[in-house]
């Protein structure tokens, strides 16, 4: 079926995915952050937002849009800049913010629903992510492949599948420490201010790292 489609080694390209998947970045920390600060139903929102960001970088790839953020020295640093500094800004309000939040709601920027638009964005203006899509995926696309737009797309969901399972693996386990967290509520004002320095820190990084 794959090879049909013009896609080589897809089991290897899965393996590769798990592997990817399993290594700790932003987005398992930023999972974990949300899930165990506000409960599980919230990390799933977080999830649901980096793989919604996952898919529109697969639809970039698919489209080319990619290429010309490794083309264009301005489009990509424009593009990184603004995750650096939106990463600075939610890393910089969870760090100095002066109520903890016991309840989805009780502060601003918190909930389902600002997990998953945070979730979302951090990931769709991240262009190490975009370029990542572009140099990864073209791999497993034979060069006598038909249609490789479809192979590409292919790829890119399966990649997300993998993702989104991990992620939502993720989800549930910060829901245990949700748990602790109720139990414990100095301990969430410590978690606040660990998950806005690891913020901050992902966006200084992001804004210094070099296009090449």
């Amino acid at each position: 079926m794959m090879a049909t489609l013009g896609i080589a080694h897809f089991g290897a390209f899965l393996l590769a995915c798990v592997a990817l998947n399993l290594t700790p970045g932003l987005d398992t920390f930023y999972i974990l952050a949300r899930s165990g600060r506000e409960g599980r139903a919230v990390g799933f929102a977080a999830a649901l937002g980096i793989n919604a960001g996952c898919v529109v970088h697969t639809g970039a790839a698919v489209l080319g849009v990619s290429a010309i953020l490794m083309t264009s020295a301005l489009a990509f640093s424009a593009l990184k800049y603004l995750g650096a500094a939106y990463l600075v800004w939610i890393g910089l309000r969870m760090l100095f913010s002066r109520t903890a939040a016991h309840t989805p709601t009780a502060t601003r920027g918190q909930g389902a629903g600002a997990a998953f638009r945070q979730g979302l964005l951090t990931n769709v203006l991240n262009p190490k992510v975009a370029l990542f899509y572009l140099a990864f995926l073209p791999q497993f696309v034979s060069a006598q492949a038909g249609h490789p737009q479809l192979a590409l797309l292919v790829l890119g969901m399966s990649f997300i599948g993998t993702g989104l399972t991990w992620s939502l693996v993720l989800a549930l386990l910060g829901g245990r420490i949700h748990r602790l967290l109720l139990a414990r509520p100095d301990l969430g004002h410590w978690m606040d201010r660990l998950c806005g320095t690891v913020l901050l820190a992902f966006g200084l990084q992001l804004a210094l790292q070099r296009e090449d």
